[in-house]
């Protein structure tokens, strides 16, 4: 084997692990909100109550990636995965052995704390051990977790869940992870040579280097803009779906399914494309492109359900498809002993941006008389803008890496 196959057969290895602690980490996020109704029964608990449960594991992961990002770029890429991961696998299980709601609560906090930090360290490790020219394929390759832990993932839990209970789900994402992990540990290469320029500067040092640079800055801004365009739409496709077009709640797995399938490509594709033709470049388009399903969507009247697979497909292939790109320009925002703490500063700032935009949606979408949701449109209009916002800020950030 000569040196370039052995190379590619190592990143690709590499890869393969990282893509699995995105997708169980993912899938962990995903499976809990359609064991909704089960646990409203079980356990007699209000919707305002299971709202407080879905938001704790990403409000979690926020508040730890502001604290990790002061520390985590001290430590080897693979000490600190195996770490973070380490304790999302024992915090998964803990969530299957809950008791009672207040049990999984906790466990669910603690788990989004560990799961929210280790994805931040998969592109610090990303950005560490992949050259910029493969970065962008390197990126297409991790996040077909997003896709495939929508066609199979969710759909397993599910049936999981009801062939025996609500356990089932972490029961089995924790089995998975353990196995990545040993994985990881085996396969990862240590990856300290950031820590000496790290260690020379104290934790509030190290935040100041990370905010006072403004290219940081402008890659963060980036982040959040694009997080808060998404997020003002993506979370009532469904109930417009159902409300306005018309499609039944049998529908929506369908429409999920053939999405997700269609972005298992589209990922890796524009991940290829992004480093033959180069990010910047595969952003622009991508994103110019996903003002026309964010339109279609938000403005959808009723239709077969034919149509709306298809609307919502073009949606998930290039909405999500702009942030393979998006994220090997930000991973390449920032300098090596600085890569870990950026990149938890910014896993933050998505989490919060994500659960401002849905707050704001919240407050601009109504219902009317006959069950209707009103100003959706507004949300894409507002997500069209962001798009926008966007592309300004991505032709401003400087590559270093």
């Amino acid at each position: 084997m000569n040196v370039s196959a052995d190379v590619e057969l190592r990143e690709r290895s590499l890869l393969i692990i990282l893509a699995g602690v995105q997708f169980t980490h993912l899938m962990d996020f995903m499976v809990l909100m359609p064991l909704g109704p089960q646990f409203m029964r079980i356990w007699d608990i209000t919707a305002s109550e299971f709202a407080v449960l879905v938001s704790a594991y990403t409000l979690s992961g926020a508040i730890a990636s502001v604290l990790c990002a002061l520390y985590i770029d001290r430590f080897d890429r693979k000490r600190a995965l195996i770490l973070l991961y380490g304790g999302f696998v024992v915090s998964t299980f803990l969530c299957a052995a809950a008791a009672d709601f207040g049990w999984l609560l906790a466990a669910r906090t603690v788990s989004g704390a560990f799961g929210g930090v280790a994805g931040a360290a998969v592109y610090s490790i990303i950005g560490d051990v992949i050259p910029e020219p493969r970065r962008g394929t390197a990126m297409g390759i991790v996040m077909t977790a997003f896709p495939v832990s929508a066609v199979a993932g969710v759909p397993l839990g599910l049936a999981l869940a009801n062939w025996f209970d609500w356990r089932a789900p972490f029961v089995f994402i924790g089995l998975i992870s353990t196995l990545i992990l040993i994985g990881a540990t085996w396969m990862l290469p240590r990856m300290n040579a950031h820590i000496g320029q790290a260690k020379s500067r104290k934790p509030l040092q190290q935040a100041s280097a990370v905010f006072s640079n403004r290219n940081h800055l402008r890659a963060m801004t980036l982040s959040a803009v694009m997080i808060f365009g998404g997020f003002s739409v993506i979370p009532f496709t469904s109930p417009y779906m159902v409300a306005n077009v018309g499609l039944s709640e049998a529908d929506l797995p369908w429409m999920y399914f053939f999405s997700g399938l269609a972005t298992v490509y589209t990922a890796r594709l524009w991940g290829r494309m992004s480093d033959r033709h180069g990010k910047f470049r595969m952003f622009t388009i991508i994103s110019c492109v996903s003002i026309i399903p964010l339109l279609l969507v938000t403005n959808l009247p009723p239709a077969p359900v034919w149509v709306a697979v298809l609307v919502m497909m073009m949606f998930m292939i290039f909405v999500s498809g702009r942030f393979i790109p998006a994220m090997a320009i930000v991973t390449a925002a920032a300098q090596p002993p600085l890569r870990g703490s950026f990149l938890s500063f910014n896993a933050a700032i998505q989490q919060f941006g994500s659960s401002a935009a849905s707050l704001s949606a919240g407050l601009i979408i109504g219902r009317s008389a006959s069950g209707t949701l009103t100003g959706y449109w507004i949300s894409g209009l507002i997500a069209v803008a962001c798009t926008f916002v966007a592309i300004w800020l991505a032709r401003r950030i400087t590559t270093v890496s």
